[in-house]
């Protein structure tokens, strides 16, 4: 089975990385004796059934796209290699996934009355915006990355130097010869960019620290951290699929395998930082600990430079679709629908903490256990919903998933407000409960399954020029999301977990007000998601028009 449909990740730029050597022809290095050379390179294949071609070592592989492929990895390729870069991918996945989707928790501190910025408490639309930002960009930042990868491809620097030791050989003192070792140390475009995007991020965390107003955040936590970390993000992510061959689903699940252990990790560090050291030096801590990581993972990952022949056939080549794709209505309609689920799938994972706080009444150290189980179940179910998309299909799956989410949201997390419960009883906490892993599951058949349909859709020859485009598209859709919401949710004081008696925009109106505003946002939300599922039933219903025949499992 074809290990992209089951990611172990939210986002589907992953999924599109572990595609892309299904759709480019590359060279085969053919390997002789040496066990450690790992799994080889890639032969030239694709979905069309391409016949592979066999070079020589010395050859060079013919490309059958003129849209910028992914480079084919350098010929020696050990195992000890490839180990390192699905450690050093991991880790960064860990770092950048886990961090944007506890934000949440942060948004619940800004507005809090415990908060260091003086005018962000109670104003959720403008501090959801700072978050959104940050994620936004770490999305749609690909569309300078990826050009400026290909400006500085030719950029290499090298060092080398010599290792002396000297050894004795007998206790007398006498000396024995001496041992020398050559040390080389290469630094390219993908290193250098990396290891940049780490430091901005890391930057743009740090600096937060020391924010006082809310434009300081929308300058650090929001501009310099999403900048960073698209920077950070998309090299390693586009090359690492280049360096398997026979196990790359393997490699890349365990790669993506870090997004969800990230967001479980994170949501329980970053309180426990709150909690212990304050919002200063826990921005502080991660700063640092995602530099360090950053450093060496930049150490690890690795490119190389084209040959001329190479250069001047990427040269010509286009991410945007061509323009009798992007006058069908699937497209069109494909596009609607990435927006809208993206803006509708970060509402809750923004506003879980916050409503665990004002409406439910519990403290903040328990309102962040929310995102750690959505977070793990989400990362799960991207697996599960892959292996049931192999049964009854992907379009399906994609199509059952995206209508679940929206019901789930309109079902369990919409509280009556006649309830007799003033925020903390069982029943809207039990309802609750059930919401963060109901919709864990089913918003991650979205994610999971969105690169793979766009597959079937528009073909292998237009794979990478859409998913490009739909991958912008949800950043921009995550942009917009939150603050729509935190615009609905309007500006009011917390409840139990500041310790406070869930007073309402600071008139009285207590728990009850805040259950309405939520639910308010809730319908938002739902409406947003439901309008996704009918617009990726109608790209269903377009594409069995457009191939002449309609197929139930499709």
């Amino acid at each position: 089975m074809d290990a992209v449909q089951r990611p172990a990740t939210h986002e589907e730029f992953e999924l599109q990385a572990s595609q892309l050597g299904v759709m480019t022809t590359r060279t085969r290095t053919s390997t002789t004796s040496n066990s450690d050379a790992g799994d080889g390179l890639q032969a030239n294949r694709s979905d069309a059934g391409v016949l592979q071609n066999s070079e020589r070592e010395s050859g060079t592989g013919h490309r059958s796209s003129s849209s910028s492929p992914v480079p084919a990895p350098p010929e020696a390729v050990t195992r000890s290699y490839q180990i390192k870069l699905v450690l050093a991918g991991s880790l960064m996945i860990f770092h950048i996934i886990g961090i944007n989707q506890v934000y949440g928790i942060f948004q619940e501190f800004y507005t809090s009355s415990r908060s260091n910025i003086s005018d962000a408490q109670g104003q959720d639309a403008l501090v959801s915006l700072v978050g959104s930002i940050g994620t936004g960009l770490t999305w749609s930042g690909c569309i300078f990355v990826s050009p400026l990868l290909d400006k500085t491809k030719n950029l290499n620097w090298s060092w080398s130097w010599n290792w002396r030791r000297r050894r004795e050989r007998t206790a007398s003192g006498s000396l024995a010869r001496r041992t020398q070792s050559n040390r080389n140390l290469t630094i390219d475009n993908v290193k250098l960019i990396t290891l940049v995007g780490a430091l901005i991020m890391s930057m743009g965390l740090v600096f937060a620290s020391f924010a006082t107003k809310l434009w300081h955040l929308y300058l650090t936590q929001a501009l310099l951290y999403g900048l960073g970390s698209s920077m950070y993000y998309y090299p390693l992510m586009t090359l690492a699929p280049t360096y398997f061959d026979r196990h790359r689903g393997f490699a890349m699940g365990l790669i993506l395998a870090g997004s969800g252990v990230g967001g479980l990790v994170m949501a329980l560090v970053l309180q426990n930082l709150l909690d212990r050291y304050g919002i200063g030096w826990a921005l502080r801590i991660l700063g640092v600990w995602n530099f360090v990581v950053g450093v060496g993972v930049a150490m690890v990952v690795r490119g190389q430079r084209q040959s001329s022949g190479e250069s001047a056939n990427n040269g010509g080549g286009s991410s945007m679709p061509n323009k009798s794709l992007m006058r069908r209505g699937t497209f069109w309609y494909q596009s609607f629908a990435a927006f809208l689920q993206a803006g509708g799938n970060v509402v809750p994972l923004y506003y879980m903490s916050s409503y665990a706080v004002s409406v439910l009444l519990l403290p903040q150290s328990t309102s962040s256990l929310f995102v750690s189980i959505n977070s793990g179940v989400n990362s799960v179910s991207r697996i599960l919903m892959g292996i049931l998309a192999d049964h009854i299909g992907r379009q399906n799956t994609l199509v059952a998933g995206t209508f679940l989410s929206s019901l789930s949201v309109f079902a369990l997390w919409y509280s009556p407000t006649s309830s007799s419960s003033s925020g903390g009883g069982g029943g809207d906490l039990n309802r609750f409960i059930a919401f963060v892993v109901m919709y864990g599951i089913y918003a991650g058949g979205y994610n999971a399954l969105l690169p793979t349909t766009i597959m079937e859709v528009y073909g292998v020859e237009n794979y990478k020029s859409v998913n490009s485009v739909m991958y912008f598209i949800r950043g921009l859709g995550s942009i917009f999301g939150a603050p729509v919401a935190g615009v609905i949710l309007g500006t009011h004081k917390r409840g139990g977990g500041d310790g406070g008696a869930g007073m309402g925009m600071g008139m009285g109106r207590g728990v009850e007000f805040l259950r309405k505003k939520y639910n308010d946002v809730v319908v938002y939300d739902g409406v947003l998601l439901m309008a996704a599922a009918v617009c990726v039933v109608y790209v269903r219903w377009l594409d069995a028009r457009d191939k002449g025949r309609w197929r139930w499992k499709a």
